[in-house]
C-alpha cells in the first residue's frame, strides 16, 4: 500500500511549471519552503495531506490534480484500485473516489480515522464547501471553534475557508465522506 501516488512530485512540478512561477514564488504562495517544495518534486520527500492542501490552495488548484486523475475506462472501483493518502502516523487514511471534475467542480473523498485520531485542518480559500457525512463510527468535528459530535447518518456542511478539525473521540474505527467544491 502506498501513503502517495508514485509520481506526485511529478505532476507538483509540471503544475508549478505550466503556472510559469519558480520555487521562491511557489513558497510564498503556498507557505511550504521553498526547499520542501523541491524535495517533494525530485521524490525526496512524502508531502502530508495538509500540505498538500497548502499547496493547492497556494496554486489554486484542486486537491485531487496532485493525487489522481479523473479516468472514464470504467465507472466501477473498489477501495484496492486507489492509492490512500496516509496522514497522522499512518491514523488517516485519504481515498480519493472521484477525482475533481470540472463539470460539477467535486472532489469526492472517503476517509477512515483510527480511534483517537485528530486532524488539525486549516482554511481552504479554493474550498466553496466541504459536505461531511459519517458512514461509520462517530466524527467529532470542530468548525471556528464550534464542535459537533456526529454518528453514523449525520451530516454536515460548512465553507471550506474555515477553520476546521476532525476527531475520532470513539474506540472504534470512523469512516467518513467528504465532498469538496471548489470555487
Amino acid at each position: 500500500m502506498y501513503s502517495i501516488p508514485p509520481d506526485i512530485g511529478k505532476e507538483m512540478r509540471k503544475i508549478r511549471t505550466e503556472m510559469r512561477i519558480s520555487l521562491d514564488t511557489a513558497a510564498r504562495l503556498t507557505g511550504v519552503s521553498k526547499a520542501m517544495l523541491g524535495q517533494i518534486e525530485r521524490g525526496e520527500s512524502i508531502p502530508t495531506i495538509s500540505t498538500l492542501w497548502k499547496i493547492s490552495t497556494g496554486y489554486k488548484v484542486t486537491f485531487s490534480n496532485f493525487i489522481s486523475k479523473p479516468s472514464m475506462e470504467k465507472n466501477i472501483l473498489s477501495i484496492d484500485d486507489i492509492y490512500p493518502l496516509q496522514e497522522e502516523n499512518g491514523e488517516m487514511l485519504l481515498y480519493n473516489y472521484f477525482p475533481f471534475d470540472p463539470i460539477s467542480g467535486l472532489d469526492f473523498l472517503q476517509i477512515h480515522m483510527n480511534p483517537h485520531c485528530r486532524h488539525e485542518s486549516f482554511p481552504h480559500t479554493n474550498v466553496l464547501n466541504e459536505y461531511i457525512v459519517v458512514i461509520k463510527g462517530q466524527l467529532e468535528i470542530t468548525i471556528n471553534e464550534k464542535v459537533y459530535l456526529l454518528k453514523k447518518g449525520d451530516a454536515v456542511s460548512f465553507n471550506g475557508d474555515l477553520n476546521h478539525s476532525y476527531a475520532n473521540p470513539s474506540n472504534e474505527e470512523t469512516i467518513f465522506h467528504n465532498v469538496i467544491r471548489y470555487r
